[in-house]
């Protein structure tokens, strides 16, 4: 991919207020593209509809204005296009690439092999067919899991990281999950999707995503999606070493900025001076 021309996004959640470690996120991608005549675009990924609220979407917003951000086109807002994620996850159904979980997350975490994260066991993937359509008709809980085994294979996947081909494997993540009743579209499914509405030609995100990358590849595979280049750059820490988070009270923008701060001390506090 050439230097101009580059198309990239920031794409926060609404869940809460913006923080330092998402300035700098959002600094580093809009930098890039405007240092390269690019394309900055800007996404609310509001999926989470018992979470997201419009007022956080209104400070979103707000806050990147003041910090001197411009975007280019309309936001895009996730929860506008589900009928879009539901039209891709019929098509991976009908090709027998998804099939229905009914385990509670309580009977993942039991089954599931140990370690940081379970991994889905595959305790639904051989159910009867009839039996599963039987227990959706009766309103049973389900969520739809990717069947790994047969979207990954005879593939061999990489991608480009800051212009580096990386081989990835998928299959160490398990039968993701892409939808489920309380989403109706998950953040993997959904962030490639928009990805290639868009046209993003480079994705920027935190270094905390990288290794989910190689299931975003092997969607893009799948669907026949455009295989966008990939830059993760570092996370901002707190002085304890852990990553600025929401849970954690990480200092929220507009407490900085009612706290009489400037763009330009915000901007030095995440090491973005231009």
């Amino acid at each position: 991919m050439a230097a101009t021309g580059i198309v990239t996004r920031f794409a926060p959640s609404p869940t809460g207020l913006l923080h330092l470690g998402h300035a700098f996120s959002a600094l580093v991608a809009w930098r890039t593209a405007r240092a390269a005549g690019g394309r900055f675009l800007l996404r609310i990924e509001d999926i989470d509809t018992a979470r997201c609220r419009p007022e956080f979407t209104a400070a979103i917003l707000e806050d990147l204005a003041w910090l001197g951000l411009d975007w280019d086109g309309e936001v895009r807002v996730q929860s506008g296009h589900f009928a879009a994620y539901a039209a891709t996850l019929e098509a991976l159904r009908g090709r027998g690439l998804l099939y229905p979980c009914f385990c509670t997350r309580a009977e993942i975490a039991a089954a599931a092999p140990h370690g940081p994260e379970p991994v889905y066991p595959g305790t639904c993937k051989h159910l009867d067919a009839g039996e599963a359509a039987a227990r959706i008709a009766s309103g049973a809980a389900h969520a739809w899991r990717l069947h790994m085994d047969r979207a990954a294979a005879g593939r061999t996947l990489s991608f480009s990281e800051h212009g580096e081909r990386r081989v990835c494997d998928p299959m160490p993540f398990g039968d993701v999950v892409l939808a489920r009743k309380d989403t109706p579209a998950s953040y993997h499914l959904c962030v490639t999707q928009d990805d290639e509405a868009q046209g993003v030609t480079l994705v920027t995100r935190g270094e905390d995503l990288l290794p989910v990358t190689a299931i975003h590849r092997l969607l893009q595979e799948v669907m026949g999606w455009p295989e966008p280049e990939y830059a993760h750059h570092r996370l901002l820490v707190d002085a304890g070493g852990q990553r600025l988070a929401k849970r954690d009270g990480a200092p929220a923008i507009r407490a900085l900025r009612e706290a009489g701060l400037s763009v330009e001390a915000v901007r030095a506090r995440v090491g973005i001076f231009e």
